[in-house]
């Protein structure tokens, strides 16, 4: 293949990059479309907060392909598949069954809040409509969405359900993280290295170059902060999203209030419906989690029941009635206080300095979380008026991203030769890219680093080389350097595969057939020359009988000669590159017998010459000579070099002149 014409994979980015939000990745090689997760902005409401879906043709998709259930991550695929062509495609959806089951919950509430805003994207019924067509997967297994693609999920942490995606293009691996965590946190799993080298990473950057601190401490200065808050009587204000550190949270608050006597009194509350609903989804799960999760259930622990925590019903004014009461913990969604539970908590509670308020995951760039975060002394309300802030403000981050050391251990650990960093923001991502590149320069390594905006297409080249996996009992024993495989080449969607031909069936569902040839030659000479000739080529030839009662002989253990007629030869053999080498050759000499000058000599019948009595004659009374009789010393010389030229020759009898046509 020429250079101009090596296929380039383009990845092009619809949202998340160089921001936060809107996660939606584009991926086209050998005409072949993937896409990566269908977000929306949490700092935009309505359309704005969609990725740029008007700059693909979603007709043409082959796979979506939505890592977990988070918004930034998911809220767009109603959209997608209900309001663009998507539907006039035959492009196919792909979640974990775990993603699917909160995905459902977490799209209800997203249209019931963007209802009460009056800028809904898509409707219940829109919703209804999309969901079947959904289909839900497991980690681990190979899908092939259609000819020339597949890929793999892997456990990517983070939250339940949520997975990375291996996926292999016409034999082009990329990996696509997601959001994901090295840290096995209280009940999930950390995310996996997979056990195959990607050509190209493409993986989030949201902590830069930052590093967080160490489970247990996080854990203490959470805990002490809280403690602190209700010793001097104050209400303590937890955003956080529905899924995912929700419960996280919920596991470290049960387990200190069970070990703290004296907080037994103090009631925590989370004002959730949805999550209420969804730790049905967490309990149905528990497979998925970590060993601790699995064990306690075992011991029939269940430890999404708690013992200190209640749900908070949402009745008329309940947010005054919370303000009002006694100490207390509240844990209430959206994460970035833009707006719900908690934006209406923080409106109530931010006058009063005994109050406190935790953000305790990554807050986006225009959000209120990330703006309280300045600690200003005022903040302005939903309804645009003005309120003093006085509560504290604490970051404590539970967040389930990667921050630098991990990250930067799990890009080396994957080994790619081109990383894309998305899903963080612009300067993070250049400190990321920055120090990224120095280690490389270090260590002399070409590998690059990429960091494209939205709707700037990024294109990579690669060179053409084909592998092909050996299978079956080609597999059977380890390869060694050097070693030779012989079988059979199967392309199939981009792939080959080695393999015995007795594995075809088995492993490719195709079959094998055996080709007989025949070729029928007429002779105008004697069984017993072909067989003299064909001896003299292949050396000793097995003669022998069919079930016909012809004579048969067998060249080189191949090719079957058999005397069909009086003058006939059928040649059979089973067609194969040896195989037909040689029966090539055979024809050749059966073909060659009655214009050899071995053949003549070899049928000519002794005369016997008396020369005395010749001398006796007169002249007028002699019989002309034998047209062969001067030659005859000179016939036996020749046949002579004939047998040191053929090799051993077998006696033959005497065969009739008439059988000789010169």
């Amino acid at each position: 293949m020429n250079a101009t014409e090596t296929p380039k994979l383009s990845i092009t980015l619809l949202g998340a990059g160089q921001e936060v939000g809107r996660s939606c990745c584009v991926l086209q090689y050998r005409g072949k479309t993937v896409v990566c997760d269908a977000g929306v902005h949490p700092a935009f409401s309505g359309i704005a907060s969609l990725p740029f879906v008007d700059e693909l043709d979603w007709s043409t998709v082959d796979a979506l392909l939505v890592t977990h259930f988070h918004l930034d991550h998911a809220a767009s695929l109603t959209y997608i598949m209900e309001k663009t062509n998507f539907k006039d495609g035959n492009g196919k959806v792909y979640m974990t069954h775990a993603t699917k089951a909160v995905y459902k919950f977490m799209m209800q509430d997203f249209i019931r809040m963007s209802s009460s805003s009056g800028d809904p994207l898509f409707t219940a019924l829109d919703l209804s409509l999309s969901l079947p067509h959904i289909i839900p997967i497991s980690a681990h297994q190979q899908i092939s969405p259609c000819p020339g693609v597949s890929f793999i999920p892997y456990h990517a942490g983070h939250v339940l359900g949520a997975c990375m995606f291996l996926i292999d293009i016409a034999g082009l691996k990329i990996l696509y993280t997601g959001d994901y965590s090295r840290e096995e946190d209280r009940h999930l799993v950390k995310a996996e290295v997979p056990p195959i080298r990607p050509d190209v990473l493409i993986i989030e950057s949201t902590y830069g170059v930052q590093s967080l601190e160490g489970r247990p401490e996080k854990e203490e200065m959470f805990t002490q902060e809280v403690h602190a808050i209700i010793r001097r009587g104050g209400h303590v204000l937890l955003p956080a999203f529905a899924m995912g550190r929700a419960q996280e949270l919920l596991l470290i608050l049960d387990e200190y209030w069970d070990q703290h006597p004296e907080l037994h009194n103090v009631p925590v509350y989370y004002a959730s419906s949805l999550a209420r609903k969804c730790m049905s989804v967490y309990q149905t799960y528990i497979h998925t989690m970590n060993a601790n999760i699995r064990g306690r259930f075992e011991r029939r622990d269940n430890p999404f029941v708690f013992k200190y925590i209640s749900h908070l019903p949402h009745s008329r004014n309940w947010e005054k009635k919370v303000a009002e009461g006694p100490p207390c913990v509240v844990l209430a969604s959206p994460g970035f206080l833009h707006t719900g539970a908690s934006r209406e908590l923080l409106e109530l509670w931010a006058p009063d300095p005994r109050n406190g308020l935790i953000v305790t995951g990554y807050s986006v760039e225009g959000t209120m979380a990330r703006d309280i975060m300045n600690e200003p002394e005022e903040i302005t309300g939903l309804r645009g008026n003005t309120i003093p802030r006085r509560l504290s403000v604490r970051y404590i981050s539970f967040s389930a991203h990667v921050d630098f050391s991990q990250n930067n251990e799990f890009i080396d650990l994957v080994g790619a030769q081109h990383i894309v960093l998305v899903h963080g923001e612009q300067t993070a991502m250049g400190r990321l890219r920055g120090a990224l590149q120095s280690k490389y320069k270090e260590r002399d390594e070409d590998v690059k680093v990429h960091t494209p905006r939205n709707l700037d297409t990024l294109e990579l080249s690669f060179r053409g080389e084909r592998v092909a996996k050996a299978i079956g009992t080609l597999a059977a024993e380890p390869p060694y350097h050097n070693k030779e495989l012989s079988g059979l080449l199967v392309a199939k969607d981009y792939s080959y595969t080695l393999l015995d031909p007795k594995d075809l069936r088995d492993f490719t569902g195709l079959s094998t057939s055996n080709l007989m040839e025949k070729v029928r030659i007429a002779i105008g000479c004697s069984w017993e020359l072909v067989r003299w000739h064909l001896d003299g080529m292949y050396g000793n030839v097995e003669e022998g009988r069919d079930k016909s009662d012809n004579r048969v002989m067998r060249v080189m253990g191949a090719v079957d000669v058999k005397m069909t007629a009086e003058t006939d030869l059928t040649l059979e053999w089973a067609a194969s590159a040896s195989n037909d080498m040689i029966a090539d050759s055979v024809i050749a000499i059966v073909m060659g017998i009655d214009h050899s000058p071995a053949s003549v000599k070899l049928t000519t019948n002794s005369h016997s010459h008396s020369h005395e009595a010749e001398e006796n004659k007169s002249s007028a009374e002699k019989a002309p000579p034998h047209p062969h009789a001067d030659n005859q010393l000179e016939h036996s010389h020749g046949m002579e070099r004939e047998a040191a030229q053929m090799g051993t020759i077998s006696e033959i009898p005497e065969v009739d002149k008439a059988a000789i046509a010169v």
